[in-house]
């Protein structure tokens, strides 16, 4: 017989999980629309009471993302221009409805190729942070998500949190979404950018695209390319279609291979722009 709990503290919510059997529900957006005519018969462990795993806090090296809070609560908080790639996914992420509900682990862990927040916490260089009764352990997001609704998050784990690092410098970001309308759409492609700067000139830079891989990739080569050019509007230039070569597009309804590529050049020197 399926048991439900709904915990008040983490440390009750991970002897559910550590008892084996148990699926986590969260903002439950992806959950219910992935069982949709079908009967609920796994066990369930709602987050929904854990005030823990809510808001984001500033520290001195960091800011903790608690993996429960909302897209909306994301959009509302004070938080400065590093964080505006992150913002920017957050109205993305379906309608006000879903944003007032999904929570930015849960779009992390469904995992999905297309999902809005994984592009601009990798260009945030977020690491996620994972427990269990044995303990806790970080892993960079890259190296968390491993294919298509696939994670390195065992089944006695609970997600908590995203860390994002405070930069080296000055930083700012952006972000931009392809798709067939403005809202409520599937993206054919989207891309993060990160670019910390000083005194005009990019001291860094991190480039993420989503929907264009089996996972969202980085693009080392074109961070490497930006490194030491001055932020301005020559900057977009320096994006070259050989930076996309670790992308691997597929044709579908959406938008076919060779679309999405010419797609994303242009969304990065687009992107490129505005942040000069």
């Amino acid at each position: 017989m399926p048991a439900y709990a709904r915990p008040t503290r983490v440390s009750e919510a991970l002897k559910f999980l550590a008892q084996g059997g148990y699926s986590v529900l969260a903002g439950g957006t992806d959950f219910y629309p992935a069982r949709v005519g079908r009967t609920v018969t796994e066990s369930i462990v709602d987050l929904s009471a854990l005030d823990e795993l809510r808001g984001i806090r500033e520290h001195p090296d960091h800011w903790r993302i608690g993996a429960a809070t909302t897209w909306s609560e994301v959009i509302e908080a004070r938080l400065p221009p590093l964080f505006d790639c992150l913002k920017l996914a957050a109205r993305e992420v379906g309608g006000l409805q879903i944003q007032n509900a999904g929570t930015v682990a849960g779009n992390v862990c469904n995992a999905s190729p297309a999902a809005d927040g994984v592009p601009a916490l990798l260009a945030l260089d977020a690491k996620v942070e994972l427990s269990s009764t044995a303990g806790t352990r970080i892993l960079p997001l890259g190296e968390f998500i491993l294919g298509p609704r696939r994670t390195a998050c065992r089944a006695d784990e609970l997600v908590c949190a995203l860390l994002v690092p405070r930069p080296g410098a000055d930083a700012k970001s952006d972000f931009l979404k392809l798709g067939a309308r403005k809202y409520l759409v599937i993206s054919i492609a989207m891309l993060a950018v990160v670019v910390e700067h000083d005194r005009g000139v990019v001291r860094a830079a991190r480039v993420a695209v989503g929907a264009c891989s089996p996972v969202a990739q980085r693009l080392p080569a074109l961070e490497q390319a930006l490194n030491g050019k001055s932020l301005d509007r020559a900057l977009s230039a320096h994006a070259t279609p050989e930076h996309l070569a670790r992308l691997s597009p597929i044709d579908d309804v959406r938008g076919s291979a060779a679309y999405r590529s010419e797609a994303v050049l242009t969304l990065v020197r687009r992107s490129l722009d505005r942040l000069a």
